[in-house]
């Protein structure tokens, strides 16, 4: 390994937690790696990582300590018996959880003399040590700043702010853009497979299509940043036409209709109150007050 690398322990080897210490290791960085189960640890011990018997052994190993376990509860019950152990210590957790789940770990880091940065990582694990990805960050500007090359052997590392909590907050706002746009896309691959079109054919126009998508979130955002929402591309009235003709079509074909009627149902509401013929982008002011929209 390159002695100018930074030493990191990784606590926790799931598919995760594995995937970030193999990147660790490519790129030459001292590895050690702890896991309740001690067999997970071998794929990496027979590629250079150092295995640590105790979770205390590991923290004692190296400055920067990351933890990537199932869930808040679970980093809870590997850190809590740890106690002083971390005084000093920089801790990223990537564990994924709440902002709030998040103010708590750096409540309980602080009480015990360490920093703590925040972290989610947006990616499965096989993306894991691609430039290409991002990993989001907030908490200690410190531990950033001081481990960046370490962090960034894992993906792009992007930091968010002070405030612990902004990465997950961050994270579940684009895991649901994720969702959204994946049940757009499953929903229209089965309307137009329904006319025998298979998915590998339309992919790559709804691959496309988000590009001009795309666009129209640039164009949106700093409507919703000024609060004012001028209908001169597509209002909103238009928009609930355009939805019905995409209603009509799926049950014509025996298609679940449910991803549809919730749109066109906010849609509505937007137009209820008072927003039909602005952009599509007011459909935000019911998201953000639902009963003003009834």
């Amino acid at each position: 390994m390159n002695s100018d690398r930074q030493a990191v322990s990784v606590l926790g080897l799931g598919s995760m937690g594995s995937a970030l210490a193999a990147a660790l290791l490519d790129s030459g960085h001292p590895t050690t790696v702890w896991n309740r189960t001690a067999d997970k640890a071998r794929p990496l011990v027979d590629r250079g990582a150092l295995p640590a018997a105790t979770p205390g052994e590991a923290i004692a190993a190296s400055p920067l300590v990351v933890a990537c376990v199932l869930d808040h509860q679970a980093l809870r019950s590997l850190l809590d018996p740890l106690g002083g152990s971390v005084a000093g210590k920089s801790l990223v957790n990537l564990t994924s959880g709440t902002p709030e789940q998040a103010h708590d770990t750096l409540a309980w880091a602080r009480s015990h003399g360490a920093d703590l940065l925040d972290g989610a990582a947006m990616t499965t694990p096989p993306g894991v040590g691609s430039p290409e990805v991002m990993f989001l960050y907030s908490g200690s500007r410190a531990v950033f700043d001081t481990y960046r090359p370490a962090l960034a052997a894992l993906g792009d590392p992007l930091y968010l702010g002070p405030d612990a909590g902004t990465a997950s907050l961050h994270d579940a706002a684009l895991l649901g853009l994720m969702w959204s746009a994946m049940t757009g896309w499953l929903h229209g691959t089965a309307l137009v497979g329904a006319e025998k079109t298979e998915a590998t054919a339309f992919t790559p126009l709804a691959i496309r299509w988000l590009g001009t998508v795309s666009g129209f979130l640039t164009t949106y955002a700093s409507q919703v940043d000024a609060g004012r929402y001028p209908g001169d591309d597509a209002t909103v009235d238009v928009q609930i036409a355009a939805v019905d003709h995409l209603i009509h079509a799926s049950a014509a074909r025996g298609l679940h209709n449910g991803l549809p009627e919730l749109l066109k149902g906010a849609m509505e509401r937007a137009r209820a109150a008072g927003h039909g013929s602005d952009s599509y982008a007011s459909v935000i002011e019911v998201l953000r007050n639902p009963a003003g929209g009834r």
